[in-house]
């Protein structure tokens, strides 16, 4: 396995390692700002608002239940008939892996708004603040560790779970996977499955680096203290 992966000549052109990296970071990259745009939201709203609590828990474990590699092979089957190109194995794969990536994004964002204190909220609303004011100048930026935290979930969820686009003929690093397989390249598997294991751990590392930017240092501080 060290011998493949140190072999130059399996990290250049189209099949190559650096190609195939490049594939699972945009199926990963797209997932996650889909599955932002989506959860994101919705956690706001019903985290500031208390309205749609249950429904909320339910849709995530209904999401959290569905089988991956059925769902794709399921989409793949039913789009292929109205997409003539290539989407029509791209649009299911990103599609299941938005469905992955929505439940932790959108239960953080929403349990990130439930814990602010509500101190700090009455607050607002003694200076005046309209409720989008308070929702995006103190709930938000209050909440912002928990809301990252659930993107750095999904992210390690969608990198793991990314390789099952080569099971319907798309790259990414599945496909050391899954062509190691079929041509009895043990090697070659294994490969596969430490590179996405490294391309995960280095990915949550480099999230994290970006959280400690990104979060003011005084909810750190307060996050250290109560740990």
């Amino acid at each position: 396995m060290i011998d493949y992966l140190l072999d130059p000549a399996h990290w250049t052109g189209p099949g190559g390692v650096g190609t195939l990296v490049g594939e699972h970071l945009f199926y990963t990259a797209v997932a996650l700002a889909v599955a932002g745009i989506i959860g994101v939201p919705v956690g706001l709203y019903v985290g500031h608002t208390g309205r749609g609590t249950f429904l909320i828990a339910g849709f995530a474990n209904a999401l959290r239940a569905l089988p991956t590699l059925g769902l794709v092979v399921l989409l793949v089957m039913v789009l292929a008939p109205v997409f003539a190109s290539g989407l029509a194995f791209v649009v299911p794969s990103i599609a299941v892996l938005v469905l992955l990536a929505v439940p932790p994004i959108m239960t953080n964002t929403y349990a990130g708004v439930r814990a602010v204190d509500p101190a700090a909220v009455d607050a607002a609303v003694g200076m005046g603040l309209r409720p989008l004011r308070v929702l995006f100048s103190v709930q938000t930026p209050c909440a912002m560790p928990l809301i990252l935290s659930g993107f750095r979930g999904a992210t390690l969820q969608v990198i793991s779970t990314a390789t099952v686009a080569a099971y319907v003929s798309l790259g990414g690093l599945g496909r050391l996977i899954i062509d190691g397989r079929a041509q009895n390249d043990y090697d070659k598997m294994l490969g596969g499955a430490v590179l996405v294991a490294m391309l995960a751990l280095l990915v949550d590392l480099t999230l994290g680096l970006l959280g400690r930017v990104a979060v003011s240092p005084g909810l750190r501080r307060h996050a250290q203290a109560a740990g």
